[in-house]
């Protein structure tokens, strides 16, 4: 298996950073496919993550002060859009390790459904991505609500748009609403609720009502009140949840910290990992100083 950046590159058709194609981790493909609901026509969204080289990481092993005199500019993130192959186009993104892990620990929705997407939707993984993927529960927490909320809020808001551009142009013609924010608004509360109550996510569950309403077959007022009732059950839902109030930031980083020493073959030198007792001593140290003393 290799990677679709890889691919892309070798062919000339994609122009990423040169260490990037060879250091690609895990790539999927999201958007319809992922959710059950694809016509078959549709665009092809990739999203992966990939391990940039050691000195984009750590760039003190090159003499960078952070803060002092010219920084050089730390790798986030690659995207390209409307990349044709295969007949089919391509829209590409591809996180840096450390930002990936921050927005999934942050239960960002993108992020969160990249690494639930259904087996099949798997285009490329290395053994660092099937490392993070079967810890994919690690990342869940209750801060899911807030942030899938106000992204399905946010859909819910744009649904009676009068100014669509592009593709949705003919949906709003077709339909008289546009169907698509519809379908994220109650895929965003379908999902949310699915987390919140079974601390596991299946991205094809509501895969039928999705469909009915790509189809038009519900109204936005229908939308409107799925929405509301949602929201009033999953407020309860929220407090009543098994997950963690907020993500366990030690546990995670010391997988991200599993990932690189796998990739790079060791840390030594690059990175020092406190121990719990010296951990506990900092923390006190920072209380102290807090408090004045």
């Amino acid at each position: 298996m290799t990677s679709v950046i890889h691919n892309l590159w070798k062919k000339g058709l994609i122009t990423p950073p040169k260490w990037l194609p060879q250091n690609v981790m895990y790539e999927t493909q999201m958007g319809s496919e992922a959710y059950g609901v694809s016509s078959g026509g549709s665009d092809v969204d990739v999203y992966g993550f990939c391990v940039p080289l050691k000195t984009l990481v750590f760039p003190h092993l090159e003499g960078q002060i952070d803060g002092f005199g010219t920084q050089h500019k730390r790798f986030s993130q690659y995207q390209e859009h409307h990349v044709e192959w295969q007949g089919r186009s391509h829209d590409l993104s591809v996180y840096s390790i450390i930002r990936y892990f921050d927005l999934v620990m942050q239960n960002n929705p993108n992020m969160i459904d990249s690494l639930f997407t259904p087996t099949r939707c798997v285009l490329y993984t290395s053994a660092i991505g099937e490392r993070v993927r079967s810890n994919r529960r690690m990342f869940l927490h209750k801060g899911c609500w807030h942030k899938f909320k106000g992204y399905a809020y946010s859909q819910l808001h744009k649904m009676d748009s009068k100014n669509p551009i592009g593709k949705r142009v003919e949906t709003v013609e077709q339909y008289g609403w546009d169907v698509k924010f519809g379908y994220h608004t109650v895929r965003l509360m379908l999902e949310v609720e699915q987390i919140l109550m079974e601390c596991d996510l299946d991205l094809e569950r509501g895969r039928e009502q999705l469909k009915a309403i790509r189809r038009g077959e519900w109204t936005p007022e229908r939308v409107r009140e799925f929405f509301g009732d949602k929201e009033r059950d999953l407020e309860k839902a929220y407090q009543e949840s098994e997950l963690p109030y907020k993500p366990d930031e030690e546990k995670i980083k010391e997988l991200l910290l599993d990932c690189l020493r796998m990739h790079y073959g060791s840390l030594e030198g690059v990175i020092m990992v406190l121990g719990s007792e010296a951990r506990a001593l900092r923390q006190i140290r920072e209380i102290l100083d807090q408090g004045g003393w």
